[in-house]
This record gives C-alpha cells, structure tokens and sequence, in this order.
C-alpha cells in the first residue's frame, strides 16, 4: 500500500511562511505602482527572481537538461507561468485593492482543475471535483458582484485581468506536467523566469523606457521583495513543501495568500472590501478544500 503525504509540523511552518509571502506580494505590487510602471515592475521582479535562483543552481551544482528542445520549451513556458500573469496581477492593482486581487488569484485553482480533466484523461472531474468547481466559480461570481457583471467600468475590467492570470496559471500547470518532465524544480523555476525577463525587458524598454531608479526606499524595498522573497525564495520554498507533504497539501497554501493580503491591505492602506467579496472568498474557499478531498464525506 502507497505511503501518504501527511502535513508534518515543518510542512505547515513552511506553509504558513509561503502564504505570507505570496499573501505580502499584492502589497508590495501596491507600493511599487506608486512610482514604477507595470512592464518595468514585473521586468525587474523576473530578472531579479531569475538572477537568484541561477546563483542557487550553480551553488547547488545543478545541471541543466540536455535536451534542447525541452530547455526552450521552458523558456516559453514562463510567459504564461510569470510573464503574462505577473503583468495582468499588476495591472490590475492600479484600479483594485490588493486584497480583492488576492481573492479573485484564489480561483487559479479552479480553472487549473477544469483545463486538467479537459486535457488528460487520468485527471477526469469528478463528482467532487465537479461540485468544488460549482461552488469556485460561484464564488468568482459573488466576489465580482452582480452589479459589476452587468456594467464594466475600469474596476471590472481589472478583475477580469486577475481572472485572466489565474487561467494563464492554469494553462501553464497543464503544459508543466508535459514540458518540465524530468526537470528539477529549481532548474525549471530558473529557467521559466529567464524566459520571462527575455519577454519583459524588451518590452518595458520599448514601451515605457529604461527605469529611472530615482525611486523612493518603500519603493526599492518592495521590488526587492518581490523578486528576492515572493519569486526566488517562494519558489524554492513551494518545492521544498511539495516533497516534503505533497501536491494536495501544497494547494493550502492558496487558502492561506488571501487572508494575509486582505489585512496586510487593510492596515497600510485602510483597503475595506464590499462584503460579497468576503462571501465570494468563504465559496471560493470551500470549494477548493471540496476538490481536494478535505471536507469530510458520509461513508456509505
């Protein structure tokens, strides 16, 4: 009989760690956007992210795949895992609070759930996958808010770009299982985030110049989180919970971003969110923990 993953107290340390570090980066976006364009923001947080987990590579002396094709492939793979979803996450927050873009982030999940069982047949959705998804995109629906449904404003469209990121994400999950075959973690993380910084820097220069720097300490501070702790050391981090409990018990660290980004924005930034993103959050949630098999079932 297989032996399974249990969540051992160093795994929920290190979960607990990473859902406030990712729940800390919609925060940091928030600080960055006062002074830095949302190309030249993600641009440096890739390149920076990038250029610390090769420094972890060669001190680890990890070798890269021989295979050509499968080092472009997850080159390319970083536009959809970071380039594109790191730019709509962004782009988003200059017209949403940092905590509603954390909650609608949650439905990555969801959608990666949905786009799994359209593509691969041992992933098929079933009865309880099915009704974790009801309930996710009932959420999405209930934090977006009826109103917004039916007349787009710029707020409702940055919600879609959110959303929009969570599919890339999801895209990027059904490609991985393909793509990064093999690999190891650290290698394919720094490979997909130089595939990004290849992306982003031509367009940050192109569209909105080089970077000024004359940038206030809050500023330098969040950017340097952002591609040191929410991007290189988060990666490192998610891996390291991944072999130690597993991929279904990794996936709580999802239930985990929303809560920290929520106050973290409420208490710099005095952000307060309409109720029916609470409720949406509380569906969102239930069925993400529904997908995973972790509300208890009646045994027949």
């Amino acid at each position: 009989m297989t032996k399974q993953m249990t969540m051992t107290p160093r795994a929920w340390t290190l979960i607990l760690i990473l859902g406030c570090i990712w729940g800390g980066s919609f925060l940091s976006n928030r600080i960055t956007l006062a002074e830095v364009p949302v190309m030249t923001a993600v641009a440096i947080r890739v390149t920076g992210g990038a250029l610390a987990l090769w420094v972890w590579v060669r001190i680890a002396g990890l070798r890269l795949p021989d295979s050509r094709w499968q080092i472009g492939a997850t080159l390319l793979l970083g536009l959809t895992n970071n380039a594109l979803p790191f730019s709509l996450i962004v782009w988003g927050q200059q017209t949403i609070d940092s905590g509603l873009a954390s909650i609608l982030n949650a439905a990555t999940a969801v959608f990666t759930v949905v786009l799994v069982a359209l593509v691969y047949a041992d992933e098929k959705l079933t009865r309880n996958r099915f009704v974790g998804v009801i309930l996710g995109f009932v959420g999405v629906v209930t934090v977006i808010g009826p109103a917004r449904l039916l007349s787009f404003d710029p707020s409702s469209m940055a919600q879609v770009a959110i959303l929009g990121s969570s599919t890339s994400y999801a895209v990027s999950a059904v490609l991985a299982r393909h793509v990064l075959k093999g690999l190891r973690p650290e290698v394919s993380a720094a490979l997909m985030l130089t595939g990004a910084a290849m992306a982003m820097i031509p367009l940050a220069l192109i569209y909105e110049g080089p970077p000024t720097l004359h940038y206030s300490a809050p500023v330098f501070g969040a950017l340097a989180y952002l591609a040191l702790i929410a991007t290189a050391l988060a990666y490192w981090l998610y891996y390291q919970i991944l072999n130690l409990a597993g991929a279904g018990n990794v996936s709580l660290v999802t239930l985990l971003v929303a809560p920290v980004a929520i106050v973290l924005g409420a208490v710099v930034y005095q952000e307060a969110l309409d109720w029916h993103a609470y409720v949406g959050f509380v569906l969102l949630a239930l069925g993400l923990m529904v997908i995973d098999g972790r509300l208890p079932r009646k045994k027949p």
